[in-house]
């Protein structure tokens, strides 16, 4: 695993950030939007890279990552820097497996509208001058690329659309592809959401964007089944995962942090971007299934919980309908009230989260849920609580109808 998020440069920081119940809100500014009516977000800052650290055994992969590496976006960077801390802690630099047995998933689309946005002006003034290289730089495939030529990586490789889902999606096309012999192992990278001005403003319309009246206190901003939510909190975040088959785990003899015991997605037959009760509770029903685990083995959900108001109702009343009387017994947090939403990386980030908690024993706090706004379900408070999960979900549901959960068990 590897991220670099605005919670913490590195899966040990970032741990230690769920542990305190640190926010990486902060005061949000926009020089090209100085009168946006929201000044709050969770944005990755200034990061200084250590090549020098990963030199004693990576050798090769260094000399790789630095080509060009300073012309590259802060999404390539942190993606970069994500996926060699996964490849380290997977110890793929000193036990290498065969190049065509490892795939690469990356999660989302239209990742590099900030590429193009950047460009516009440009254009219009020049378009004699535009780089033949914006044509790769603009797809979303140069990620696949650009990790592929750095890992040596030649078995498949893809991008996996599925709006704020996109991250969960890429874990379970991995997963698949891992269980039906395709390939042995898979690096799966969430790339930090860029969003542009022209962007955010359409959040912002559509009424998903919350944060307009916590400007002068952006900590509280997300606040996931707070009756004072009113829309998701836009964060920044790169995540690396690299999901390998147990039997080759173990012949490679690595360390297994967790195991993915079901994975389950479907959609709801629309385009709208307002989630479904009944679509959220059948993808709940189907992972379980699929992990052949029962109702009554599930500790804690990791829920998508974005801070809107329709989305936090939506997600509790597909637990109850799942759950039913089990539903007190079961603990609930969401990660975006540290991390704010992360779009397309926010299933992977949570699936660290998640893993992290399972390793170490504790689940992080709602640290903005002053009273839930369903007192029947057993939300963690503004400490962390010290508990050992052995099986866990994590939810991620996107615009599109689109439906998704994984069931993780402790390794």
């Amino acid at each position: 695993m590897g991220i670099v998020s605005s919670i913490g440069h590195g899966i040990e920081a970032f741990t230690e950030s769920l542990k305190q119940g640190n926010s990486g809100a902060a005061k949000l500014v926009l020089p090209a939007l100085p009168d946006f009516p929201v000044q709050v977000g969770a944005l990755l800052g200034e990061f200084n890279v250590d090549f020098a650290s990963y030199e004693p055994d990576s050798g090769r992969l260094v000399s790789q990552a630095k080509k060009g590496f300073n012309r590259m976006s802060k999404s390539m960077k942190t993606t970069i820097i994500a996926a060699m801390e996964a490849w380290r802690m997977a110890e793929l630099q000193q036990k290498e497996m065969e190049p065509g047995r490892i795939g690469i998933i990356v999660a989302g689309s239209n990742l590099t509208t900030a590429v193009l946005y950047d460009n516009v002006d440009k254009f219009r003034h020049s378009p004699e001058y535009t780089s033949p290289n914006l044509i790769l730089q603009q797809m979303d495939t140069n990620y696949v690329g650009v990790l592929s030529e750095i890992f040596g990586i030649r078995g498949e490789g893809f991008t996996v659309g599925g709006a704020s889902a996109s991250g969960n999606m890429a874990i379970i096309q991995a997963e698949r592809l891992i269980r039906h012999g395709y390939i042995d192992a898979c690096l799966v990278a969430g790339p930090m959401a860029d969003l542009t001005p022209m962007e955010l403003y359409g959040y912002f319309n559509m009424g998903a964007l919350g944060g307009r009246s916590f400007t002068e206190n952006p900590v509280a901003a997300s606040r996931p089944f707070d009756p004072s939510h009113e829309g998701f909190i836009y964060g920044q975040a790169s995540g690396c995962l690299l999901l390998e088959s147990r039997e080759h785990a173990e012949k490679r003899g690595v360390a297994v942090w967790a195991e993915i015991a079901g994975t389950a997605s479907q959609l709801d037959g629309n385009r709208s971007s307002d989630p479904s009760t009944d679509g959220e509770a059948q993808v709940m029903e189907r992972c379980i299934l699929q992990a052949r685990k029962s109702i009554g083995e599930i500790q804690y959900i990791n829920t998508h919980g974005t801070s809107t108001p329709l989305g936090d109702r939506t997600e509790l009343a597909a637990i109850r309908q799942v759950f039913q009387e089990e539903t007190s017994m079961i603990w609930l947090n969401s990660t975006k009230c540290l991390t704010g939403h992360c779009l397309y990386s926010a299933g992977i980030v949570e699936a660290i989260a998640t893993v992290q908690q399972m390793v170490h024993g504790f689940l992080h706090p709602n640290i903005n849920l002053e009273q839930p706004i369903d007192e029947r379900f057993r939300f963690t408070g503004k400490t962390a609580e010290q508990y050992q999960v052995e099986a866990a979900l994590s939810n991620s549901f996107g615009f599109g109808g689109v439906n998704s959960s994984i069931l993780f068990t402790r390794g």
